[in-house]
């Protein structure tokens, strides 16, 4: 407590970054983990990166200029982890892009995690993706990789000087997000495809044949086997797609550091 109390401006500041980082990251900024949690969770973070953390100059004194500090870092926070919740939100947009040709269009379910209404195989693929972020030890890269070296490397000072790639960062966060999602879902997609063709033809050549009836068991069942036999492949792309998110992250920080 001591040490805290000796930098209290600097831990203000640092915690104010980590609590704007885990109220938008994945998982943890669920409603489903207390508040109280959240905040202990941020001063516990901002202590362990206290004594590596950039120096803003003279804040031996609480005014207006370090209450403007603190909402930079707290914006800081968020935009680190609004930018890995785009990267995650591709994986729930590939479930929602084959759930209509599936036949699960109408079926959604209450996401807990992100308090919204999800396509059930958009939940499903979301599932899959959190399970592999814990198991690649993803809170590790987002506090180790994201969090701890953006105290290292920049401040709200020099992101504003850098605004423009913070801007273009986000942009093509977005756009990547849906490519990512066309990549993960254009197996099933495509599949899908020639299977609606397919029982097209087979209404046409057979008109006795009521294949309104017919044509969503075998589209469901083909995707669940397609989901099935390429899961291993799924998950080795979820893998590729979130290393890649904080591949982009700390490259942002590396360019705004030489830039600043």
């Amino acid at each position: 407590m001591e040490e805290i109390f000796a930098a209290a401006p600097a831990f203000l500041l640092l915690a104010a970054r980590a609590l704007g980082m885990i109220e938008t990251s994945p998982l943890l900024s669920s409603d489903t983990t207390p508040q109280v949690v959240k905040v202990a969770l941020a001063g516990l973070t901002a202590y362990a990166a206290l004594p590596t953390a950039l120096v803003y100059g003279d804040m031996s004194a609480f005014g207006f200029n370090f209450l403007l500090l603190v909402v930079g870092e707290g914006i800081i926070g968020v935009i680190m982890g609004f930018f890995i919740n785009i990267v995650f939100a591709a994986f729930s947009t590939a479930g929602q892009f084959f759930s209509l040709q599936m036949g699960f269009a109408a079926s959604e379910t209450f996401d807990p995690l992100a308090q919204e209404e999800n396509p059930l195989m958009g939940q499903y693929l979301n599932l899959v993706a959190m399970l592999v972020f814990l198991s690649m030890g993803g809170f590790r890269e987002l506090f180790l990789g994201g969090f701890w070296r953006s105290v290292q490397s920049i401040s709200i000072v020099s992101m504003i000087n850098e605004y423009e790639r913070v801007v273009s960062m986000i942009l093509a966060g977005l756009s990547r997000l849906f490519m990512d999602a066309i990549i993960i879902s254009m197996p099933i997609m495509g599949t899908l495809f020639l299977t609606s063709l397919a029982t097209g033809l087979i209404s046409k050549a057979a008109p006795q044949i009521n294949i309104l009836s017919e044509g969503f068991p075998i589209s469901i069942t083909t995707a669940f086997l397609l989901i099935f036999f390429t899961l291993p492949f799924m998950t080795e792309a979820f893998s590729r797609v979130v290393d890649s998110g904080f591949s982009t992250l700390e490259s942002l920080f590396a360019q705004i550091q030489i830039g600043g």
